[in-house]
């Protein structure tokens, strides 16, 4: 899909913030969801596949380049799962053994993670969104990691 410009709802994306493409999707760099998209009850079969092998794939990247030895998969899927805008990711955590002293504390430490990242934005928001070359050189990032 090399294009100068990807459609995402009434939004056009420039290519130099996208980091990966299938043929059913492609990731972008972008703190906040442009709009309101789907929600994983609303995938079809294939775009829930696509999600997963695009998850599985970077998965193996994060757990390889942080020496863990298991992954944490979450998904935030709607207003109560703190979703103020609709739309489907992943979150990939690396985990290595006695990461944690409950299993579960990572999900403490997710919200926490999840308050700063708000906080953050609160002035992000103030400054409006991020210019193209600011986020072409995050993409660039993510291309050598990860794709």
């Amino acid at each position: 899909m090399a294009v100068e410009y990807y459609d995402f709802g009434p939004h056009k994306i420039h290519h130099s913030s996208v980091f990966h493409t299938t043929n059913l999707c492609f990731a972008f760099v972008n703190l906040r969801p442009a709009l309101p998209v789907k929600r994983v009850a609303d995938l079809t079969d294939d775009e829930n596949t696509d999600l997963w092998h695009i998850a599985k794939k970077l998965g193996r990247q994060l757990e390889s380049y942080h020496k863990a030895s298991s992954l944490t998969f979450c998904i935030q899927d709607g207003p109560q799962a703190g979703q103020s805008v609709a739309h489907v990711h992943i979150h990939i955590l690396p985990r290595k053994n006695g990461d944690y002293e409950n299993n579960d504390d990572i999900y403490e430490d997710i919200n926490e993670k999840e308050n700063e990242l708000n906080r953050a934005l609160e002035v992000d928001i103030k400054r409006r969104d991020r210019s193209i070359e600011e986020m072409a050189i995050e993409a660039d990032e993510y291309k050598k990691f990860v794709f």
